[in-house]
């Protein structure tokens, strides 16, 4: 398409329609195909062919989706998994093995925290953690085996941010793989790949459904580097429904719109909150008050969706709050319609110990707020009289 413009590619961006001219995008519910003869098999089998073998390697709904993330993220290709973990999963397991070593970023969600701390060391895998505002932290943590660097910007709860082009140019002379989940940005807001990043990771499930109905998850790079993704993922099986493919392709549609109302409305109630006595802390990428502001500015188009405070009183005050919440969803999801608030520290983060969530600016008063579409005055409404 000549057209460049992100709304436009969402929307227009799709596969060929059958011979019924469907205007939406059909849905393909099925888990295998018909070959025209043995030797389409077997060509097809040895990769000598191109065309659809099992929904398991793939299917024109997920071919779609991962073609439309690629053209908006600029990736040449990419792979769509289960869920976000199954895809942070997936790109871990595809390119790490016993001996290598992973520098992440400190502040990164709950389970991604647990496949660090409990699971890799099991396999072999070391990791160490570096803060997303020190960058001492990222020059002096790449060791000889460190094979991967891995970050969340905006991290999740902290909102942290890092320079991504100064991150690249730190560690690609030394071949390690620079990894983003770029889960609370989406494409819309943030694009790593274009930063110079090797792989970006959404969990699909947040502000690209945008709507709390599906799971899933996608990965996001060079062409090379997919194949070996491809060849992890066939055979390990953490594939994407057609149906939730066709979902989320559907939701890309209006994710500019979205995010654009989320933004204006978390931004507001940012302000909002920064304002309260009550209020002990905020953090929200497009503040000026955020230590990383001027990164945000420079390699964000918007703040995003989500504004994480500090109330004064800690684990009492923050749970007051929340049960005063009239609108609010108390739930551990974001990118919802809905806005939600959630407690880390006795939700997503409450596996870490508690001095593991204070390193990561986990405090028993944080509470994450996940802004939806409602009418703004209502969300504020909302929050003013929980806080009162």
């Amino acid at each position: 398409m000549q057209e460049d413009n992100f709304e436009t590619l969402a929307i227009r961006l799709q596969i060929e329609r059958s011979q019924y001219k469907e205007h939406s995008v059909p849905l393909y519910l099925t888990s295998s195909y018909k070959f025209d003869d043995a030797e389409e098999m077997r060509a097809l089998f040895a990769n000598e062919k191109e065309g659809n073998v099992y929904s398991r390697y793939a299917n024109p709904n997920t071919d779609e989706l991962i073609n439309k993330m690629s053209v908006l993220e600029g990736a040449e290709s990419g792979w769509a998994t289960s869920s976000g973990m199954a895809a942070i999963f997936t790109t871990f397991m595809t390119f790490l093995a016993s001996g290598d070593h992973v520098l992440s970023s400190r502040s990164v969600f709950g389970s991604t925290h647990q496949l660090l701390n409990n699971i890799f060391p099991k396999w072999g895998i070391t990791y160490s953690y570096a803060d997303l505002d020190k960058p001492e932290q990222w020059e002096n943590g790449i060791k000889e085996n460190t094979k991967m660097i891995f970050v969340e910007t905006p991290s999740n709860p902290g909102i942290d941010i890092i320079d991504l082009e100064w991150l690249v140019n730190l560690v690609h002379k030394r071949n390690i793989l620079v990894v983003v989940d770029n889960c609370f940005a989406t494409p819309y807001l943030q694009q790593p790949i274009k930063l110079g990043a090797d792989i970006s990771i959404h969990s699909a499930t947040k502000f690209i459904d945008g709507q709390g109905r599906t799971l899933g998850g996608i990965i996001l790079g060079s062409k090379k580097l997919m194949k070996e993704i491809e060849g992890f993922a066939r055979h390990s099986g953490p594939a994407m429904s057609p149906f939730n493919a066709w979902l989320l392709s559907k939701s890309l549609e209006t994710l500019a719109v979205r995010m654009d109302r989320h933004c204006e409305n978390a931004f507001k109630v940012a302000e909002f909150l920064e304002a309260q006595p009550t209020v002990k802390k905020v953090r929200y990428p497009f503040l000026k008050s955020h230590p990383q502001y001027e990164i945000a500015k420079k390699q964000m188009k918007q703040g995003g969706g989500i504004v994480t405070m500090v109330i004064h009183g800690g684990v009492d005050a923050a749970s007051a709050f929340m049960d005063k919440l009239n609108m609010f969803s108390i739930s551990a999801n974001l990118g919802d319609t809905r806005s939600i608030a959630t407690h880390p520290a006795t939700s997503t983060h409450s596996k870490l110990t508690e001095e593991q969530r204070l390193e990561v600016g986990i405090e028993q008063g944080t509470i994450r707020l996940s802004i939806g579409l409602e009418h703004v005055d209502d969300i504020l409404k909302d929050i003013s009289q929980a806080l009162s």
